[in-house]
C-alpha cells in the first residue's frame, strides 16, 4: 500500500473514527474530547509509522545473509 495513497487515506480516516468514537462514548472523564482526539491520532500516526517499516523493505535485493 503506497503511502498517502487512496487506500491509505480511507483506511486512515476509518482507523481515526473507529478510535475517537471507543474513546469518546466509553469516557466519562471531564476531558474526553481531548482524550479521544490524541488517542485517535495517534492511532493514525502509528498506522502510518507500521506502513513506512513494512514498505521500506518491500523491495530489498539484498536480503540478510546467514540469518541464522
Amino acid at each position: 500500500m503506497k503511502l498517502f495513497g487512496k487506500n491509505h487515506l480511507i483506511i486512515s480516516a476509518i482507523t481515526f473514527a473507529i478510535l475517537f468514537l471507543m474513546n469518546y462514548l466509553g469516557n466519562n472523564e471531564a476531558d474526553k474530547l481531548e482524550r479521544a482526539l490524541m488517542i485517535a491520532g495517534a492511532g493514525v500516526i502509528g498506522l502510518s509509522l507500521g506502513l513506512v517499516i513494512m514498505n521500506r523493505g518491500k523491495d530489498d535485493k539484498t536480503p540478510p545473509q546467514n540469518f541464522d
